[in-house]
């Protein structure tokens, strides 16, 4: 890449850095075109309302439907994207998958157009299949592993190598082990973000509530705001500087 074209990536990080407002950034929630309640346009106002700056939807995927999601959702954004203050980034949550098919999976997904891809880890509650954490972390397609349950130490500095996000969630049952993949992200210096995994209008949180989440899995404030607030920020610019070279 040439001098004036880093300059001009540069001034437009600091353009795009500006757009993203302050306020909740959700990566992880459903629609009911998986087993979400809401239309993508209810889930973006309801997030709206919350005060969401942005929120990627990432419904349960898998060979069947992948296409078909990221489709509806490039659609959706293209068409409505001065809806609301917020932005809609298009994602999928690889749920279920053979750790196996999970590289090519989440591959496919990101040359179909998904900006973020989401691999639903080895929560305590569900049969997840042993090796699904691993799988993701090894591949650099996946941006983040969702409730990893008993994530291990070695897992944990592999995602921190490679600046691999892992989930801090408020969902019931898989919040369960939050404290534990806290103690081990922590220790490995591994990235942590704050998700819902939103499925009806009343799992959405605020920002502060958010907070409130960070600090009870045991992360200090200055941690807990690295979780809510800047490490989120920094996925929503990355996204959008992309969207605009892609469009250039």
């Amino acid at each position: 890449m040439g001098s004036s074209q880093t300059i001009d990536m540069m001034r437009m990080g600091g353009i795009l850095t500006g757009m993203v407002k302050q306020g909740r950034i959700e990566l992880h929630s459903h629609t009911l075109y998986s087993d979400g309640e809401l239309l993508p346009s209810e889930l973006a106002q309801r997030a709206a309302i919350c005060d969401h700056a942005a929120i990627a939807m990432t419904d349960h995927a898998d060979a069947s439907n992948l296409g078909d999601l990221i489709e509806r959702l490039r659609r959706f954004v293209a068409q409505q994207p001065a809806d609301w203050p917020l932005h809609v980034l298009v994602g999928v949550e690889l749920t279920h998958v053979a750790p196996g098919s999970i590289a090519k999976l989440a591959r496919q997904a990101k040359r179909l157009g998904a900006e973020w891809v989401v691999v639903h880890g080895e929560t305590i509650v569900e049969p997840v299949a042993a090796g699904t954490n691993r799988a993701a972390i090894e591949c650099p397609e996946v941006d983040l592993l969702a409730h990893p349950g008993f994530i291990t130490l070695e897992e944990a500095r592999l995602a921190a190598e490679r600046g691999m996000i892992v989930e801090i969630t408020g969902r019931k049952g898989h919040c369960l082990t939050n404290g534990h993949v806290a103690q081990t992200c922590r220790e490995a210096g591994a990235l942590m973000v704050v998700d819902t995994d939103t499925h009806a209008y009343n799992n959405l949180i605020t920002l502060d509530e958010a907070r409130q989440v960070a600090l009870g899995a045991g992360l200090t404030a200055a941690e807990a705001e690295a979780a809510v607030v800047t490490t989120p920020q920094a996925v929503v610019q990355r996204i959008l500087l992309r969207r605009h070279t892609h469009s250039a």
